[in-house]
């Protein structure tokens, strides 16, 4: 049977983590400089049955083998081949295994990419990484095994989530499991370094590449679930501060930080500590949404099941990582002169790392404060938009004047370039063009769009002068250029966007601002594995003097019964209409959710550029001196 293959060779590789462990503290006591052969032979074994192990789940699902529960519970004969596949990490213990192997994965090619450090940061990174999968191996095959075998064997199986059978959401987890989970071999390495004394300049180009595959990853992810949730939830924009989408978000903004920490150190110049924190700090921030997200305490509509004692787990697991990490950071950690002089590049990398903390800091606040309410005096809150929008949007103007002014800035030197006051220039001149058309009086908003305009001209400029020097920075131009350009996108979305929430019945018509809406008529339909209601709509716009046709779905799925309410986007380069509908019941009155949303296609890519940005860093070979 697949079950007994795949827990046979979940216990091999958790055999092979836990040898690797003993036999790892054994090759500390050898002399040389090389890592014995048998070592590299355990890990290979270690990515081998871990890597079938998951094999064996996906064939489970891809031939629907309901012997075991997992597959049972989460999928069932007709769903398409791609949602079977998906339904493999759609669920917590699937997810949960393929967490282990991307800890695997990351252990191996760490040991294998890194021949050449110094052995003992190499054993100790695999040891610490090894305590990392040993423990969750332990957790899978105790608490959530998805080798689980059920008996009698049903004919059938229950199903995933319907909102869950999409495209984007097939790739949404690995992607961003990849990006968070991968943050774990810079946690293990940085408190190996520790405790071996691997020197500033060899620790930042060992933790170079990491950060970087692992902040693209996390990156790309983020943007494939905004994506997902803009067309399948009905949210109907690009960003909703949902706790879930917090808990992707929050390591985000440590690894930003990290990679940009860990190019002061590779020049030496300080921050040796800063990068062991943030490197601590990433992780526990991953472990931190796991936690969120497994354990029930978060209400949201892409959580996983909420078993207490999954919960209890994690955190436990959390308080011992992050207390073993203290003792072992002060320690071992080295003294280091913290001489930085101001207006120097490193200078302006040090304050947006605190801005990044801050960041941080409002959002796990937001996150988590609802949570201890309800803990602590049973009241039941919901912290939104307007918080985040309120606390969180006067600090980019600052955080845009910082990531223009310094890359202008020479390492060490307080010396400018040229060009600021001619960017300045054109930034404000343009900005008085945009403003006299748009004719925004909010000023915090005004001061957003300027600051956004004046890093977009700035890139612009970087680009044209190195490449004129033939020393292009291209990972860095490109990545601010798109962070200019989404809070500029978001600005102007922000301004124009239309909503409104009304009920209507078929053939009442309703007028707003500029648009007329008809509900023309409605229709029953039918797919695979659901029933749906249609409704059509006709949008008429009284400027343009244009009609849009759309067609907003109610969709009934039988296996498991769900309802979903399916949007209707008009989408092109400019601008989305956009529509959902739901009943509001046992009444023929339709609740309709319409907006007309500009320039989300230039939001999407916009952290397009941003990420790409990371992986061109990731790629780069030539140092910026």
């Amino acid at each position: 049977m697949l079950s007994n293959l795949g827990i046979i060779s979940s216990s091999i590789s958790l055999l092979a983590s836990l040898l690797l462990i003993y036999l790892s503290f054994v090759e500390l006591k050898v002399s040389g400089d090389k890592i014995q052969k048998k070592i590299y032979k355990f890990s290979s074994v270690q990515l081998i049955f871990s890597l079938l192990s998951f094999l064996v789940l996906l064939i489970g699902y891809i031939f629907s083998d309901f012997s075991m529960i997992n597959v049972y519970e989460n999928s069932h004969t007709e769903k398409p081949l791609l949602y079977k596949i998906s339904g493999t990490w759609g669920n917590h213990e699937g997810s949960l295994l393929l967490w282990i192997n991307i800890l695997v994965l990351f252990s191996f090619l760490f040991l294998f990419l890194n021949k050449n450090k110094n052995k003992n940061f190499k054993i100790f990174t695999l040891i610490f990484q090894n305590l990392l999968i040993s423990i969750f191996f332990i957790f899978l095959l105790t608490n959530s095994n998805p080798f689980s075998p059920v008996f009698p064997i049903p004919g059938e199986g229950l199903g995933l989530n319907p909102i869950l059978q999409d495209p984007a959401l097939a790739i949404h987890p690995p992607l961003l499991y990849v990006g968070f989970v991968g943050s774990s071999i810079y946690f293990s390495a940085a408190l190996a370094a520790l405790i071996s004394k691997v020197e500033a300049k060899s620790l930042a180009t060992t933790l170079k590449p990491w950060i970087s595959i692992s902040w693209f990853f996390q990156t790309t992810g983020i943007l494939v679930g905004s994506i997902w949730a803009y067309y399948e939830l009905g949210w109907g924009g690009y960003w909703f501060w949902d706790p879930v989408e917090n808990s992707s978000l929050m390591p985000w903004f440590l690894m930003t930080a990290l990679l940009h920490s860990v190019l002061v150190l590779e020049r030496r110049i300080g921050l040796y500590s800063w990068v062991i924190i943030l490197s601590i700090l990433t992780f526990t921030m991953s472990v931190v949404g796991t936690f969120l997200v497994r354990s029930g305490i978060l209400n949201s509509v892409h959580t996983f099941a909420n078993d207490p004692s999954r919960g209890l787990f994690i955190l436990t697991f959390l308080i011992l990582m992050v207390f073993s990490s203290i003792f072992i950071f002060f320690k071992y950690t080295p003294s280091e002169k913290k001489n930085y002089k101001i207006f120097s590049k490193e200078f302006f990398i040090l304050i947006n790392n605190w801005f990044m903390v801050f960041f941080l800091a409002v959002v796990l606040i937001g996150t988590l404060y609802p949570v201890f309410l309800d803990t602590l005096i049973g009241e039941k809150i919901s912290v939104g938009p307007p918080y985040y929008n309120f606390v969180l949007a006067p600090f980019l103007i600052p955080l845009l004047f910082l990531m223009t002014s310094g890359p202008k800035h020479k390492w060490i030197s307080s010396e400018t370039k040229i060009f600021f006051d001619i960017i300045l220039f054109l930034s404000v001149f343009l900005f008085l063009i945009i403003f006299f058309i748009i004719k925004e009086n909010n000023l915090l908003i005004n001061l957003i769009l300027l600051f956004s305009i004046y890093l977009i001209i700035q890139n612009i400029f970087d680009f044209y002068e190195n490449l004129k020097n033939r020393n292009i920075n291209l990972s860095r131009i490109i990545s601010h250029f798109g962070f200019g350009l989404l809070i500029f996108f978001i600005s102007v979305n922000h301004i124009f966007s239309v909503e409104s929430n009304f009920n209507v019945r078929v053939g009442e018509k309703k007028d707003i601002k500029n648009y007329i809406i008809k509900f023309e008529n409605l229709e029953t339909s039918s797919g695979n594995n659901y029933k749906s209601v249609v409704g059509y709509f006709e949008i008429f716009n009284k400027k343009k003097l244009i009609k849009e046709n759309l067609e907003p779905e109610i969709r009934v799925y039988n296996q498991p019964k769900t309802i979903t309410y399916e949007a209707s986007i008009n989408s092109n380069l400019f601008s989305d209409t956009y529509l959902t509908m739901s009943n509001i019941s046992d009444s023929d009155i339709f609740n309709i959710k319409f907006q007309k949303k500009p320039f989300m296609n230039f939001i999407w890519l916009s952290v397009l550029l941003i990420s790409l940005g990371g992986i061109l860093n990731f790629f780069k070979r030539k140092k910026e001196i």
